[in-house]
């Protein structure tokens, strides 16, 4: 399947998921970042602000300012994109394609060894990663590859294998849940 279709694909699945599955799902893949070694040795983050049916970041990126750690998101400016320490998850607006940005053009992130979590729309054992299509996270990484690099995903965003470029840079480690075998909560009728 051509990087197109499986975009289409792949948008088309999350698009299907109810909140309370991604909820669900954020909360599992929440636990298991913490309980990851790679974000635990970290001591700042370099997270994004998810967007539309990505996995939930805003837990995780509380919990690491909650641990002392010092957090980065992303802000798209022109075809550039940086990361800006923030201390409060709150002070952002939507910004390039509607994804959530700080509001402050600064401060500008300076750890190069800082962990990276990548979002994607599918992914495979192997770190490949399909992006979606902007580029911006490729070009980070080739500007600084000292980050260790961790992605959170559904299952179906995991696959056998994924076609990349000679450009794409792979994760270090990736992490998916199933919501098929998540506990939803129930909702009662009175």
């Amino acid at each position: 399947m051509d990087k197109k279709a499986l975009r289409a694909e792949i948008r088309e699945r999350k698009a299907a998921m109810t909140p309370a599955q991604i909820e669900a799902c954020s909360r599992a893949l929440t636990r298991q970042a913490l309980a990851c070694p790679m974000f635990q040795a970290a001591p700042s983050v370099y997270g994004y602000l998810s967007y539309n049916q990505e996995v939930r970041t805003l837990a995780l990126l509380q919990a690491a300012l909650d641990a002392g750690k010092r957090v980065a998101v992303p802000k798209v400016l022109g075809d550039t994109m940086r990361f800006l320490w923030i201390s409060d998850l709150s002070a952002v607006a939507p910004g390039y394609c509607g994804i959530p940005e700080p509001l402050a053009d600064g401060p500008e992130a300076d750890d190069p060894h800082a962990l990276v979590l990548m979002p994607g729309l599918a992914f495979d054992p192997s770190g490949r990663r399909l992006g979606y299509g902007g580029g911006f996270y490729d070009r980070f990484l080739a500007r600084e590859p000292g980050h260790p690099t961790l992605a959170l995903c559904y299952d179906f965003q995991l696959l056998p294998h994924v076609e990349t470029a000679p450009h794409d840079v792979p994760v270090d480690q990736v992490l998916s849940v199933s919501y098929t075998h998540l506990t939803l909560p129930t909702t009662s009728r009175v």
